[in-house]
């Protein structure tokens, strides 16, 4: 897929820095445990800004990086598992936010947790041969949905958003895509929602909490990384070695670290935050590439995998020459 260029990127992650060291003044951890099962230092919390309002941050950022009028935008798409309201949209509401109400725009949301950026980005350039101008945001608070008593997973999780503006643009660049879900793997990673008959004297504060089997989502994700790497490179008829960065879903170093070796990647090609900011999920990958642009380090000419997993499960890659 040509005619499509990536124009401008922008991040916003949450405002109180959580050091590992404040985790164990709540649960049976340590950070040297952290730091060395997760590679994760710290992680960003959102104590001030809901989703909607992190997405406008990063969206803001994105429209000043691309230097364009944000009337030129006329499709945007927002990926989140944690939405302000089941409804209206977060991409609604980011509208909003943007005075962008009296333009003709097409805004919705997509749940594909940590995948759904990636998601989104495919969406978009396949919609873009309609539309000109996309607004395609990753955000998650995170921290609405952690369950602070468990040590599985709360030491895991930030909150953050990434956004991207792609245009139509006569360009010979390639975008290509792969993307994938299995759906049986419900009760490996989830977060409860809405349940059918819930008895009100039954409910619980458990409802919407992040759950995980760390052992399963481990075991599923190397092998989709691994896949979705190999299928991307086919498709756009690329080898590993032409690839100048891939950026992964920055859920754990073992994991990033298992992939690299099983497909003989150098770590040098690696971009990874992931100890700075934890998993931000949908925020995660357009954090990265933002942060990775912005500092230099990727940058025009070059070509770069995105690369994510997430609950459903969901996994998907983007080869793109930027």
């Amino acid at each position: 897929m040509k005619n499509r260029k990536i124009i401008g990127v922008g991040y916003q992650v949450g405002n109180k820095c959580v050091k590992n060291k404040e985790f164990e003044k709540i649960i049976d951890t340590t950070d040297e445990w952290i730091l060395s099962r997760t590679g994760i230092k710290t992680r960003y919390v959102s104590t001030n800004k809901n989703t909607s309002e992190l997405g406008f941050l990063a969206a803001k950022k994105a429209i000043l990086n691309a230097n364009i009028s944000k009337e030129e935008i006329d499709l945007i798409i927002v990926a989140t598992i944690t939405p302000d309201n089941t409804t209206p949209s977060c991409s609604c509401l980011i509208q909003d936010k943007l005075g962008l109400n009296k333009k003709k725009i097409m805004a919705f949301d997509i749940n594909a947790a940590c995948t759904g950026f990636v998601y989104a980005l495919q969406v978009a350039s396949y919609m873009l041969s309609d539309y000109k101008c996309a607004l395609v945001i990753g955000v998650d608070v995170n921290s609405k949905i952690v369950d602070y008593t468990d040590r599985n997973t709360c030491i895991l999780f930030g909150d953050g958003a990434g956004a991207i503006i792609m245009k139509q643009e006569d360009t010979n660049n390639e975008m290509i895509h792969y993307a994938n879900s299995i759906g049986d793997h419900e009760g490996f990673l989830s977060a409860s929602g809405l349940v059918i008959h819930e008895k009100l004297e039954n409910a619980s504060r458990e409802i919407g909490f992040i759950k995980q089997n760390g052992s399963e989502v481990f075991r599923f994700a190397v092998g989709a990384l691994e896949e979705a790497i190999s299928e991307v490179l086919k498709k756009a008829n690329k080898t590993l070695d032409e690839i100048d960065y891939v950026i992964p879903h920055q859920a754990n170093i073992r994991i990033i670290d298992n992939v690299a070796k099983k497909i003989n990647l150098n770590k040098n090609k690696l971009y990874i935050n992931l100890d700075k900011y934890g998993n931000t999920t949908a925020g995660s990958i357009p954090i990265a590439l933002s942060e990775a642009i912005t500092k230099d380090i990727v940058k025009e000419g070059m070509k770069i995998i995105l690369v994510g997993f997430g609950g459903g499960f969901t996994y998907a890659a983007s080869y793109i020459e930027l």
